[in-house]
């Protein structure tokens, strides 16, 4: 910028123009005056007012989407996070001038670890997907530092969430899928032959499963990947069934992310925020990405020491106002609450199984976790209403619908999971809301397969709705 500059400040009366003014470029000039609307106070407030109805979020109502724990947000998180002392700071201060952050991040690692059984976690990882590409970072830096480049393929089970397969292709690795048995846990024979066969990097696995069902081989699971060489990978996507009951780390598994956004009651949704920090055991947190907190004495630094770290896999320190969100959550619980979080969600989840049991199939007989799974296969079939017509059907009262057509192994599937902040009263709705859908799809399939009838929208193309969204009121009106 010019050493001659001078910014010229223009005062023009609201709708007015700037006309003939020397100093202004011509193409800059208004034309016409501008166009405000003359609206009243109250038609302003009703006009957000009534776009904010046009959302959907947990604060609205019952939002049991499987495998996501859209468990509700106590609004003091949001308050805390907000406050100017964490929310003015700049990651590029100097330590002495960040202490309380760097505690606060010193803390919940520490947290995080007692709770989930780790030496170390990194609170890079911006997102759960996020996390498990840095994980296999971690797993693949290891076996590069032990001379094993070839240990080159993941299994990954066919419940598995999807991101887990692109997470492992885009890290260098090869996928190798195995089965599910009729009871809903991993096949042992297929892992078994995996392991012979290929060089085994690591085995990617939720427990309890993306079924709701927990995984009673996981020691023999465990015993077979880590006596072929290979790593267990935790995907920490429903450890909200967990909390104060068992650790990853004791099930034997040694590399875990979290969804601190599913089980720590911090936000997400709609492309971000969140966060997905990874742990680690003793013999892997060399790898982990830099800077990790230290604690000196009484003060707190970040430590860019280690030299076999696979570096920084986001700017700055992640997202650490969700983080902090967290941290704020653990806090209040405690332990004994967190314990009752994980407890409440199981009760919330196999009060729904026992009650819906009848109206649609319940592929595994089993007592559940913190979610289940459906199939609507059969009501497909004599009636020709799907998973998708139920789902779309809930939204007319709604409700939230429920995860549909995953895991992919359940033919018309619907995923539900309460969390456990969902009342008993809010629960029977539920099940009273699905017991005259599933009538209606009896007597009249038409207004399912039409639904959703009372919305601003009706039912949408849903491939064209990904590629080419209407975002706005203009939109969706055109």
């Amino acid at each position: 910028m010019s050493d001659n500059f001078k910014p010229v400040f223009y005062k023009t009366p609201i709708g007015g123009s700037l006309v003939n003014d020397p100093n202004v470029p011509q193409p800059l000039l208004r034309k016409k005056p501008l166009r405000f609307p003359d609206l009243s106070e109250v038609e302003v407030v009703r006009h957000y007012t009534y776009l904010s109805t046009l959302n959907f979020g947990v604060d609205s109502g019952f939002y049991p989407l499987g495998s996501c724990t859209m468990k509700y947000n106590p609004k003091i998180l949001e308050k805390i996070a907000s406050l100017e002392e964490f929310s003015q700071l700049h990651p590029l201060q100097d330590n002495e001038d960040v202490q309380g952050m760097l505690e606060a991040l010193y803390k919940i690692n520490e947290l995080l670890c007692a709770i989930f059984g780790y030496a170390q976690f990194t609170l890079q990882p911006a997102a759960g997907a996020h996390g498990e590409h840095t994980g296999l970072l971690i797993i693949k830096a290891y076996f590069l530092d032990k001379g094993q480049a070839d240990r080159n393929t993941v299994i990954i089970p066919d419940t598995a969430h999807g991101t887990n397969p692109a997470s492992a292709a885009i890290a260098g690795f090869d996928v190798v899928k195995i089965s599910t048995d009729e009871q809903g846990n991993i096949n042992l024979e297929e892992l078994s032959q995996a392991v012979t066969k290929y060089k085994v990097a690591a085995l990617m696995l939720t427990n309890p499963s993306t079924l709701g069902l927990f995984e009673t081989q996981i020691v023999e699971i465990a015993d077979i990947v880590h006596k072929a060489g290979g790593l267990l990978y935790y995907d920490g996507a429903n450890a909200n069934a967990l909390l104060g009951l068992i650790r990853p780390a004791d099930m034997g598994f040694d590399v875990c992310h979290l969804n601190l956004h599913k089980t720590f009651a911090t936000p997400h949704g709609g492309g971000g925020p969140g966060s997905g920090p990874v742990g680690v055991k003793d013999f892997l947190v060399q790898f982990l990405p830099r800077p990790i907190v230290k604690k000196s004495d009484n003060s707190f630094s970040l430590d860019f020491s280690s030299q076999k770290s696979i570096g920084k896999v986001h700017g700055f320190y992640g997202n650490i106002a969700i983080v902090l969100r967290a941290l704020v959550y653990i806090l209040l619980e405690g332990s004994t609450g967190l314990r009752k979080v994980s407890e409440q969600a199981i009760i919330n989840a196999n009060y729904l199984r026992v009650g819906l049991k009848d109206l649609l199939k319940l592929p595994y007989a089993r007592f559940c976790m913190h979610e289940f799974v459906l199939s609507a296969a059969k009501l497909k079939k004599e009636k020709g209403v799907s998973a998708l017509d139920i789902a779309k059907r809930l939204i007319d009262f709604g409700i939230h619908p429920p995860t549909i057509y995953f895991p992919l192994i359940v033919h018309e599937c619907l995923m539900i999971e309460p969390t456990e902040t969902e009342s008993k009263e809010s629960m029977d709705r539920f099940m009273q809301v699905m017991e005259q859908i599933i009538k209606e799809a009896e007597t009249t399939p038409e207004l399912l397969k039409s639904a959703p009838q009372n919305r601003i929208v009706g039912r949408l193309d849903e491939t064209k709705a990904v590629k080419q969204p209407k975002l706005t009121a203009f939109d969706i009106g055109s």
